[in-house]
């Protein structure tokens, strides 16, 4: 990092040590056409991502001793658009699991959906207004495991039925991997989430509420995915929607877990929202 002094979201260097072989394989494959290795470090790139996560700043406010933010937008839609981010998280999902005894991969997954006011400039066609929660903008679907740890996300205008977020929740989680069996989801999701849950092999049960419970009750199982949601508003990138395109949005997602993931697996202690 050079001499510049550190952000808290900066990666330790037990933190980088784990994101760095995909890293550096991700370069080795995509060799500058002037064969140069490239001005900035690639561990800098990566905390100019989690300082904008964590700060929610916009790309011109990114502090003059990061790498510029040309350099640092050319790798974040690098990386959304092949799918490398995907890959950092859901290496570090698979270790952060076994580390807890589990499978690589989980057999139950807990969907919910969250709509999330859509910031100034973001594009009209993207976004919608959700008319049960009266919130415009964009909605975020969550697959998670028992564990809290996160299998899918899905970003798409909050008109959007949680219907059709819940059918591509369940379509990512069967395309990215065949031990998922159960899903549990709250009375937003409708019968047509159960017949398409039937068609990729993913039996959906409706976990209700009881009637005789008032305010705030968590659900057994389900409540995890509340969890994440709250966990998510430490970084203040995704209290709103924020990106022009929703596989920006998805993509930090990708981010922000694997940086609470990494933290994990470092045994590093993340800021409670008290001090975020």
């Amino acid at each position: 990092m050079n001499d510049r002094q550190p952000y808290k979201s900066d990666l330790s260097d037990e933190r980088w040590a784990l994101i760095e072989p995909v890293i550096a394989s991700w370069k080795a494959q995509h060799p500058s056409v002037s064969g140069h290795q490239g001005q900035y470090e690639m561990r800098e790139i990566v905390n100019a991502l989690l300082y904008q996560s964590r700060t929610g700043c916009q790309w011109d406010y990114l502090p003059h001793d990061l790498p510029p933010t040309g350099a640092v937008k050319y790798y974040f839609y690098k990386w959304r658009d092949d799918g490398t981010d995907q890959v950092i998280h859901d290496l570090l999902r698979w270790q952060v699991r076994e580390r807890r005894g589990r499978l690589a991969d989980p057999s139950l997954v807990v969907l919910d959906t969250q709509s999330l006011h859509a910031a100034a400039g973001v594009p009209a066609d993207t976004t919608g207004r959700d008319a049960h929660k009266k919130v415009p903008g964009r909605k975020r679907g969550l697959a998670v495991d028992v564990l809290g740890l996160l299998i899918a996300v899905v970003v798409m205008a909050a008109s959007v039925h949680d219907n059709a977020a819940g059918i591509a929740l369940l379509d990512k989680v069967a395309a990215d991997t065949d031990t998922v069996k159960k899903a549990l989801v709250d009375q937003g999701f409708k019968a047509a989430v159960a017949r398409h849950g039937r068609t990729v092999g993913i039996d959906v049960e409706v976990v209700r509420r009881n009637p005789a419970d008032t305010g705030f009750v968590p659900q057994p199982k389900r409540w995890v995915v509340e969890q994440v949601n709250g966990i998510m508003m430490l970084h203040r990138r995704l209290v709103r929607d924020y990106e022009h395109r929703p596989a920006s949005a998805e993509s930090r997602v990708y981010w922000a877990i694997s940086d609470r993931m990494s933290k994990i697996l470092t045994d590093t202690s993340a800021p409670s929202w008290r001090d975020a």
